[in-house]
């Protein structure tokens, strides 16, 4: 009698642990397939390749990846389509997430012109290998402007522009360059009153670009560049009365009349 129930409490263990390990085994494989049908990850276009600054983007410049939901990835774009069409205003690096803020579109006109900010505009000046500091400057740089001119048969120079954003160099607007190139022209980003100071400055004397560190952000709100001060007034000369006249006398002769100074 004791043995028959031992074999059924051994069986019953058998049993019931089987149970277990089959619920236990269903559980987690629902587990495991809830997890992958809701939380199948979010679209994220990288980059497939360095893309330079200025560039029209392409399908072949990008490709899709897929990162867990609720990854903190910024503005980022989810699809090719969104991203066709779209100007680099900055340079891109191979397999860096794109985001909004870094693109443009493109609209009528050059590629240039899409890349200048709203309420800016696009000055270029004419340079030689000193003004456009020895050919180190390239797109993307930050400069500032000095004015050198003689007020007074003196030479006075004065900052009248700073933090100053390079567009281009000559023709060229790409940023994929380290060595230093002599260039003829360079393009600047500014707002319409910086303009008229650096044509004003330009045509009273000459102008000097100073590069910047990319990390100085400092761009006080400089002032007009200043009228040069009047010349000094110019002495007028005194006009001397003429001496007045001695007096005469009139001899009347008959019917002639002789009207002569008198003499001393």
């Amino acid at each position: 009698m004791m043995k028959r129930r031992g074999a059924l409490m051994v069986m019953l263990s058998l049993v019931f642990g089987a149970a277990a390990a089959w619920s236990a085994k269903n559980w987690v494989e629902q587990r495991i397939h809830a997890s992958n049908v809701t939380d199948a990850g979010s679209s994220v276009v990288v980059a497939a390749m360095e893309v330079p600054y200025g560039t029209v983007m392409e399908g072949r410049h990008v490709r899709v990846i897929t990162v867990p939901t609720g990854t903190a990835l910024g503005n980022h774009f989810s699809t090719v389509k969104e991203v066709e069409g779209l100007i680099a205003s900055q340079k891109v690096l191979n397999g860096e997430v794109l985001l909004k803020e870094r693109f443009t579109k493109s609209g009528a006109g050059s590629t240039l012109a899409a890349l200048i900010k709203p309420d800016m505009r696009a000055v270029t000046v004419r340079v030689d290998d000193v003004v456009g500091v020895a050919g180190f400057l390239l797109p993307g740089n930050r400069v500032d402007v000095v004015a050198a001119r003689k007020v007074n048969d003196r030479a006075t120079t004065e900052t009248i522009l700073m933090n100053i954003n390079v567009l281009a160099v000559d023709q060229t607007s790409t940023q994929d360059k380290n060595e230093p190139v002599v260039v003829r022209a360079v393009t600047l980003e500014m707002t319409p009153q910086e303009a008229e100071i650096l044509v004003r400055a330009r045509e009273e004397g000459r102008i000097q670009l100073t590069l910047r560190n990319p990390t100085d952000e400092l761009r006080p709100q400089l002032a007009a560049t200043p009228e040069p001060p009047p010349p000094p007034p110019v002495a007028k000369p005194v006009r001397r009365a003429p001496p007045p006249k001695a007096p005469g006398v009139t001899i009347i002769r008959g019917t002639l009349v002789d009207s002569g100074e008198t003499r001393t």
